[in-house]
């Protein structure tokens, strides 16, 4: 989202979609998923060679997130997380639900009946209208060392419930890696809960306890801009983004023909955000962002989070922003100068969908909407 655009409503699923979607997925086989990627293969020879100044940013080897922003900086992520059991705790060992969702590879929850845990679940309940979600990753079993994973059983199958309707099932690789699974942009906008049960495991080599190290999520509405940024309604007239809604008209553009026109905004929303980036162009003028907005560079679609702005539609090939950048505006081009971090937390904007086209400006400059694929 770009500073300043004027407040948009979350794009959501709505409880009537989710609930339309669920009753239709319980009536029939439910969708297997498999790992579309790994966002990271843990092994006890990386973590013995980590060095935590090269990598400053994560810190630990063991992170999942560092300081750089995620989804999370959008305000995701679930307000509860409840267990249908845990291992009793072993002097400094705590297997509790908490960790499941500590962003650490390191940690884990263990069930806590006997045999290998089949039918146990874990429940994490979102607030209304949380920020969107389109991956679950699943770190599968107990990955502080190889032999803990090992020694510990694992999880094969794990059926995903939403409002405890089924949904899904995830089919999980006997890896000792963090794996990503793609869903359907998910969120509700009353409080929501998505639940996991063990159906089926791989067996531990010493003992029938079933461990999950870490179940948590990425998603959208998390590109848009600072308050106060200027979005042009005509060619002569500007508005706060903070104060377009719904129904209004502003200048939308055409980057093959080159030509503006009327534009009805159809979605807005608001989110706070700290992955905020300030850009500096040689005309003096500034703009606040976050780090995934997409700006029309003349060599295309550029941000500084290239693969996240790719989630979002009309926006598949994108660039890196950097200093060599020229920017289109309503009067041509403009160049960026410098690129800055504030690490500041701040409520931004943006627009979600035109009636026509995908293309507005925002302090001149043309910039992109946030509609979902």
């Amino acid at each position: 989202m770009l500073t300043n655009i004027t407040a948009m409503k979350t794009l959501i699923i709505t409880a009537s979609i989710i609930t339309a979607f669920a009753t239709a997925a319980s009536a029939q086989t439910i969708p297997d998923l498999y790992p579309t990627g790994y966002q990271k293969v843990l092994s006890d020879e990386a973590a013995a060679k980590w060095d935590p100044v090269e990598n400053e940013i994560m810190g630990s080897y063991w992170n999942i997130i560092g300081e750089g922003c995620s989804w999370y900086c959008g305000n995701g992520g679930p307000i509860k997380i409840e267990a249908s059991s845990r291992l009793k705790s072993q002097g400094n060992n705590n297997y509790n639900e908490s960790q499941l969702h500590d962003l650490s590879y390191k940690t884990t929850w263990v069930e806590g009946v006997s045999g290998y845990g089949i039918g146990e679940w874990i429940k994490y309940t979102f607030k209304a209208n949380n920020p969107r979600i389109t991956n679950i990753h699943v770190v599968n079993g107990y990955c502080k060392s190889q032999s803990a994973w090992r020694n510990n059983s694992r999880v094969k199958k794990l059926k995903v419930y939403v409002n405890d309707r089924p949904l899904a099932m995830l089919n999980l690789e006997d890896k000792r890696s963090d794996q990503n699974f793609e869903i359907a942009p998910m969120t509700d906008t009353r409080e929501w809960t998505m639940k996991f049960e063990i159906v089926d495991v791989y067996q531990g080599d010493k003992w029938d306890d079933t461990a999950l190290s870490e179940i948590y999520f990425d998603g959208l509405d998390v590109h848009c801009f600072a308050a106060n940024t200027k979005i042009m309604v005509t060619e002569t007239t500007t508005r706060n983004i903070e104060e377009i809604k719904e129904g209004d008209m502003i200048l939308a553009y055409d980057p093959d023909t080159k030509q503006t026109f009327q534009s009805k905004v159809l979605e807005t929303a608001k989110v706070p955000h700290d992955n905020i980036v300030c850009y500096t162009f040689d005309d003096g003028r500034h703009i606040t962002a976050t780090d995934d907005h997409p700006f029309l560079t003349t060599h295309g679609w550029a941000s500084s989070n290239p693969a996240k702005t790719a989630a979002y539609k009309g926006f598949g090939k994108v660039s890196t922003l950097t200093t060599d950048d020229f920017i289109i505006t309503n009067e041509g081009t403009v160049g960026l100068v410098a690129i800055t971090r504030p690490h500041q937390r701040i409520m931004t904007y943006t627009i979600v969908k035109l009636s026509q086209g995908n293309v507005f400006f925002a302090n001149g400059m043309a910039v992109g909407t946030e509609e979902v694929k």
